[in-house]
């Protein structure tokens, strides 16, 4: 996998030319101030909110908190504000507007599937430009994208390009992932098809694999084979209950992109699967026996800590102010106790 190559599955290279077979979509630049604040390792506070509310509570819980916890009067204390893009932000909203006022957001290459978990609904469907920094600010994914886009490319000795980042913004749709497949092209041949969503049974590809597997190739020579810049790359796509398929991304062919249900010796040693006459090789999962956790699990954390970061549960932070004073005080009394 060269840095070319990578450079030219960005989204906003590839979409133009696939326009009419993918989901509406929105580019956006990224203004280097916008990078700098999806980098910032700071504490997460969440900028881009385009409405301001405000929770109250009126039990009598309330009414004993001042009494219960010592707010300090340190003048040095600062009050952490987030930066606001006041102009990137109409931008995004009027992009969000015109793509029905629910998107899917991602950058040049990738999405932030791995933070979904930090959503309140846990999806990655945004109505605003705080759901989508919240998103990006918490996705290893996205900082992938911005700090290392050439991490496993053969050519490290070459400089790399110039990449100006942007935020794309997909038209939301309600995608059942037992549609999705990942495709694996070398040398403009359909190598290999795998069930996107692998760790999960879906009945219906057993039942209809034969269907599945012709409707994909059939797609393929029509409207993708020849029509990119590249000979190897990896584009997945979605199969509807019509029997339609749709390109909803394009990867580079390489170890930086998930094989899913194959290996990458397999797909680039050129044997059986690279060899094979009758078609590509279809890999998906045949029975429960062998369904797993998703691998995006191993990027969550427990949910009274999303809650204290997001201020969701206002008796969590409390308890946990609580709970830190105490500590605190036990500390200090043990110190005190401590023989000289």
């Amino acid at each position: 996998m060269k840095k070319e190559q990578v450079v030219n599955c960005q989204f906003s290279v590839w979409y133009p030319i696939f326009k009419k077979y993918t989901i509406k979509s929105l580019i956006l630049p990224l203004p280097q101030n916008v990078i700098d604040y999806l980098l910032d390792d700071g504490t997460l506070v969440v900028s881009g909110s385009d409405h301001n509310t405000q929770q109250t509570h009126t039990d009598n819980r309330d009414s004993n908190t001042e009494e219960d916890i010592q707010w300090s009067d340190d003048e040095t204390t600062t009050t952490v504000t987030a930066p606001e893009f006041p102009e990137f932000s109409c931008k995004v909203v009027e992009a969000i507007n015109a793509l029905g006022g629910r998107v899917f957001p991602k950058l040049n290459w990738s999405a932030p599937r791995d933070a979904n978990w930090i959503a309140l609904n846990s999806s990655l469907q945004c109505c605003s430009l705080s759901d989508i920094f919240l998103l990006f600010k918490s996705s290893d994914f996205i900082t992938h994208d911005l700090t290392q886009p050439f991490l496993r490319c053969s050519d490290q000795d070459s400089p790399d390009p110039v990449i100006s980042y942007e935020l794309v913004l997909r038209k939301w749709s309600e995608l059942i992932p037992g549609g999705e497949f990942r495709c694996f092209v070398r040398e403009n041949k359909l190598i290999a098809i795998s069930q996107r969503d692998y760790m999960q049974y879906y009945q219906h590809i057993l039942k209809q694999e034969e269907q599945i597997s012709q409707a994909i190739q059939e797609f393929f020579c029509q409207h993708i084979q020849y029509n990119f810049v590249d000979e190897d790359f990896v584009f997945d796509v979605y199969r509807d209950s019509q029997g339609r398929v749709w390109l909803i991304d394009l990867n580079p062919f390489g170890e930086v992109t998930d094989s899913l249900l194959f290996s990458w010796n397999e797909l680039t040693s050129g044997g059986e699967i690279a060899q094979r006459q009758e078609g590509p090789t279809f890999r998906y999962t045949t029975s429960e026996v062998t369904v797993q956790p998703s691998p995006c699990l191993s990027y969550r954390i427990p949910r009274d800590f999303v809650d204290l970061s997001t201020g969701e549960d206002a008796y969590k932070l409390i308890d946990f102010l609580k709970l830190k004073k105490s500590q605190q005080e036990e500390s200090e009394e043990e110190e005190e106790e401590a023989p000289q």
